[in-house]
């Protein structure tokens, strides 16, 4: 683990850590000089001065052994030589260098400890047995071994809480996202139902209002007739609006309201014959085609009488509507040029990015463009698969 993905440590975890490396240090230093005493050797000024001085710069450069963590373990142990004190900060050295589990730090810090503890021996004039040696080489290395072992336990632990950490960051990023995805989505979802519940509707409306105040010519019938349009185009539309609030507000599983269909196209051309558009309507469907692909198809056509009624008042209109089951669904809406020019109501600009991704949604393909007789062309090509009971006869 870098040591700067290791977390600071505040003051009281430093304390207690420098206390304990003081309380070892003690231990050995005290147990040291019973040594000598009870080999009637006489306490020198460097056991009581120079050896805890030592020790006490051992402890100060702990304080930096996050920061420098090699050059800081390798600086101890060599000086923990000259100082039995010190003996603790080696050890807290040593596990913490061991905290980052690199096998190459960790064996060339335990070798240096291993080694000044033996080369203490001879620091102090203290004569040991024949063989003792062995016995302090294999404490040294029993007490470097569990620095060690200490050390990397505490660096795996940090390890898989630092891993824990991000994974949870990790998720949360997700969530988030996903969130924010579904969300954008929704807010599609409701634009697109807005838009074709709505831009419809209002558009007749507008178209009525409009001949009404460009037409001085009309008939009191004519007129009535079409005010009567405009107030029942008003009504279907709040009606329409309220529809899809509800299902936008329903709660899960609750019933929601018919949705357009295939069936319905005849419908919706008739409704718009009587705003005074002229429409021709030419269906040649055998089958009835999925909920998607048939809902589908209709926004195509609404669309398509939206954009007449918007763009060119007065055109003649030709709508097609042909496929069968295990082909496509080819739908077509071409209106000729604007047979009379008023103002058209104001574009949403949404119309038809949100029919291409209904299109695009059910697998099929949208296309629009202008055509040689100054009018436009709206068509789609929709799948419609074979029902899988048929495909098995």
């Amino acid at each position: 683990m870098n040591n700067k993905d290791t977390p600071g440590l505040g003051w009281w975890q430093q304390t207690w850590r420098l206390t304990a490396a003081t309380a070892a240090g003690v231990l050995a230093w005290v147990s040291t000089g019973v040594v000598l005493h009870g080999l009637g050797e006489e306490t020198d000024s460097w056991f009581l001065t120079g050896d805890p001085l030592v020790a006490l710069g051992c402890l100060t450069a702990l304080v930096w052994r996050r920061r420098f963590p090699l050059a800081v373990a390798m600086t101890i142990a060599i000086v923990s030589t000259a100082s039995v004190l010190a003996t603790g900060a080696a050890l807290v050295a040593l596990c913490s260098i061991s905290t980052r589990r690199r096998p190459l730090e960790i064996g060339v810090v335990t070798l240096a400890y291993v080694t000044a503890s033996q080369l203490a021996l001879g620091f102090y004039p203290i004569q040991s047995s024949p063989g003792s040696s062995w016995v302090q080489l294999a404490l040294s290395a029993l007490t470097a071994g569990i620095a060690v072992a200490v050390g990397t336990a505490i660096g795996a632990r940090r390890a898989e809480v630092l891993y824990l950490r991000e994974r949870a960051e990790l998720a949360e990023r997700e969530q988030n996202a996903r969130a924010e995805q579904a969300q954008a989505l929704e807010r599609n979802r409701i634009a697109r139902e807005m838009h074709d519940v709505l831009a419809h509707r209002i558009s007749l409306v507008a178209v009525q209002a409009g001949v009404l105040d460009h037409r001085g010519d009309l008939s009191a019938e004519e007129s009535r007739v079409l005010v009567r349009g405009v107030a029942e185009g008003s009504r279907q539309a709040l009606e329409e609006l309220r529809d899809v609030l509800g299902v936008l507000r329903a709660d899960p599983g609750h019933a929601e309201a018919p949705q357009p269909s295939l069936e319905r196209i005849p419908a919706l051309v008739a409704e718009a014959r009587t705003s005074g558009m002229d429409i021709t309507l030419t269906t040649t469907v055998t089958g009835t085609p999925s909920d998607v692909v048939g809902r589908t198809c209709y926004r195509v056509v609404q669309e398509g009488l939206t954009n007449a009624a918007k763009h060119a008042p007065g055109a003649h209109i030709r709508i097609t509507v042909e496929g069968t089951a295990g082909g496509e669904l080819h739908v077509s809406v071409h209106n000729s040029s604007a047979g009379a020019w008023i103002t058209p109501p104001p574009a949403s600009g949404f119309g038809l990015l949100g029919l291409t991704e209904r299109v695009d949604l059910a697998g099929g393909k949208l296309s629009h463009h202008p055509t040689p007789d100054n009018g436009y062309l709206l068509t789609a090509q929709l799948p419609w698969p074979r029902p899988a009971h048929e495909k098995s006869v």
